[in-house]
C-alpha cells in the first residue's frame, strides 16, 4: 500500500512539473526544444492523412447508407462485434410489392404480367446493390477504420510519449541551468550540478530513443497511403461492376417491356408479357450503332450502317464479338470469336439477322457480330 501511495505521489509530481513546463513554454517564459525538421514534416503529413481519412470514411458511409438511423445501427453492431442482420434494400422491397400486387390483379392479365416482369428486375437491382454495399464495406471502409482505430492510435500514443520526453528534457535543462547559477552565487557543492547533469543525460537519451520510435512509425504512413490507394481501386471497381449491372438489367427490362407492347399490338400473339430473362452478365444486344467491345482487340467498335444492311437473298460470314445467350428457341446462342453464316429475310427486324452454325439456326443480334466481306 505504501508503495502505491509513493508511486501515485511521484506520478502526480511528474505530471505537475510537466504541466508547469508546458505552461511556461506557452507564455514564453521557458525554452522549448524543437523537433527535427524531418520529424516535424512526418507529423504534419500524418495529421493530414488522419484528418482526410476521417472525412473520406464519413462521406463514403453517407454515400452507401444515406439513412442516419441505419448508420447508427451499423456502428453499434460494429462496436459490439456482432453481425448486422441482412437488411432488405429499397429496390428489393419495391420488387416484392410489385410481385404481391401481381398476385392480387392476376398474373395472367397484361398489368399483372408487367408487374411481375418489372418486379423481378427491381429485385435483381436490389440484390446487386446489396452485393455492392458488402463489397465496399469489406474492401474500402474496413481498411480505413482499421487505420484510424489501430495504426493511428499507436502513433498518437507514441507521440504523447515523445511530448512527455521532450518536456522532461527541457525540465532537466532548466534544472541544470538553475543549479549552475546557484553554484556560482552561493558556492554550493558541485554534487547538485552533477546530479542535474546526470538527469539531463538520462532525459536526452530517453528523448532520442522515443524520437526514433516515433519517426519509424510516422514513416509507415507511406505504406498506409499505398494500402489506401489499392482500396480506392477496389472501391472504384466495385462501383463500376454495380453500375454496369444496373445498366444491363434496365436494358433487358426495356427489351422485355417492348416485347410485351409488341405482343399487345399484334392480334395473333398473346397479350401476356414473357417471363424475365436470365440475369447472367453481360447478355442482351446493345442498341444498333452503339459502341460495343471487340474481344479481339479489346477496343470499342462501332458498327456502321453498311455492316448492318445485307442483301435480302445473300449470305455472308460473320465473326462473333462476344458471347450471347439465346433467350428463347427462336434465337441462336453465340460464342466469342466463332464464325457463323448470316442472312436476312423480308420483313425482319433490322437489329437481327438469321444465323446458321452447322444444323443450328436462329435469330442473332447484329451488334454482337463483325460482318466479314
Amino acid at each position: 500500500m505504501d508503495f502505491n501511495v509513493k508511486k501515485l505521489a511521484s506520478d502526480a509530481g511528474v505530471f505537475f512539473t510537466r504541466a508547469v513546463q508546458f505552461t511556461e513554454e506557452k507564455l514564453g517564459q521557458a525554452e522549448k526544444t524543437e523537433l527535427d525538421p524531418h520529424l516535424e514534416n512526418l507529423i504534419a503529413r500524418a495529421d493530414c492523412t488522419k484528418n482526410w481519412t476521417e472525412k473520406i470514411l464519413r462521406q463514403t458511409e453517407v454515400l452507401l447508407q444515406p439513412n442516419p438511423s441505419a448508420r447508427i445501427e451499423e456502428f453499434i453492431y460494429d462496436k459490439l462485434e456482432k453481425k448486422l442482420p441482412s437488411r432488405t434494400t429499397n429496390a428489393e422491397l419495391l420488387g416484392q410489392y410489385m410481385l404481391d400486387a401481381a398476385n392480387e390483379f392476376g398474373s395472367g392479365t397484361p398489368y399483372g404480367s408487367t408487374l411481375i416482369t418489372v418486379g423481378e428486375y427491381q429485385k435483381r437491382l436490389g440484390t446487386a446493390e446489396r452485393e455492392f454495399l458488402q463489397t465496399s464495406a469489406t474492401t474500402f471502409l474496413t481498411p480505413l477504420r482499421n487505420f484510424l482505430e489501430g495504426d493511428w492510435r499507436t502513433i498518437s500514443k507514441e507521440r504523447r510519449l515523445l511530448e512527455n520526453r521532450r518536456l522532461d528534457l527541457d525540465i532537466g535543462k532548466a534544472r541544470l541551468k538553475k543549479a549552475k547559477q546557484a553554484e556560482a552565487k552561493a558556492a554550493l557543492l558541485s554534487e547538485e550540478v552533477d546530479k542535474a547533469e546526470h538527469e539531463l543525460r538520462v532525459a536526452q537519451t530517453e528523448f532520442d530513443r522515443q524520437a526514433e520510435v516515433t519517426r519509424l512509425l510516422l514513416e509507415g504512413i507511406s505504406s498506409t497511403h499505398l494500402n489506401h490507394q489499392r482500396c480506392l481501386q477496389d472501391f472504384a471497381e466495385a462501383q463500376a461492376t454495380y453500375y454496369a449491372q444496373c445498366h444491363h438489367f434496365m436494358h433487358e427490362l426495356q427489351r422485355e417491356l417492348n416485347r410485351c407492347a409488341n405482343a399487345v399490338s399484334t392480334p395473333h400473339q398473346s397479350a401476356t408479357c414473357p417471363n424475365p430473362v436470365s440475369a447472367a452478365f453481360p447478355s442482351g444486344p446493345p442498341s444498333p450503332g452503339t459502341i460495343v467491345p471487340n474481344s479481339a482487340s479489346n477496343k470499342p467498335k462501332t458498327l456502321s450502317m453498311e455492316q448492318t444492311q445485307l442483301p435480302i437473298t445473300g449470305t455472308r460470314k460473320a465473326k462473333v464479338l462476344y458471347d450471347y445467350d439465346a433467350h428463347d428457341s427462336s434465337e441462336l446462342s453465340l460464342l466469342a470469336d466463332e464464325l457463323i453464316t448470316v442472312y436476312t429475310v423480308p420483313g425482319m427486324d433490322p437489329d437481327w439477322l438469321v444465323g446458321e452454325r452447322g444444323n443450328e439456326k436462329g435469330k442473332v443480334p447484329v451488334t454482337y457480330l463483325e460482318l466479314l466481306s
